[in-house]
């Protein structure tokens, strides 16, 4: 299984950046998908998620309003769309897939190698 990230990049507070993930190796239909983030000294921490057909989806409170994830199950490809970025959104995200639609950690099944994003004040 194998799940690439991409879209990070530095970027000034109140600017945008889309994140996308391409998944293969997997029923991707069968999964849902999340992000998660870990900024420098912290814990990992669940940021999105949403269901096997795009129906649910779930945030963490600090990113509601501001941060969009969709899915494309034809193209296998799940997106985070971020927008009115702040420095404390500055971390590594990661692209994980889960078979229960979850935000726990300890339920993610597969984890992408992650893609940095920089929030500058």
């Amino acid at each position: 299984v194998q799940l690439q990230a991409s879209g990070g990049g530095l970027v000034q507070a109140g600017g945008s950046l889309r994140l996308s993930c391409a998944a293969s190796g997997l029923t991707f239909s069968n999964y849902a998908m999340d992000w998660f983030r870990q900024a420098p000294g912290k814990e990992r921490e669940f940021v999105a998620s949403i269901s096997w057909g795009g129906e649910h989806t779930f945030y963490r409170d600090s990113v509601k309003g501001r941060f969009i994830i969709s899915r494309d199950n034809a193209k296998n490809t799940v997106s985070l769309q971020m927008n009115s970025l702040r420095p404390e959104d500055t971390a590594v995200y990661y692209c994980t897939a889960s078979l229960k639609l979850s935000s726990w950690i300890r339920d993610v099944d597969y984890w992408g190698q992650g893609t940095q994003v920089t929030v500058s004040s």
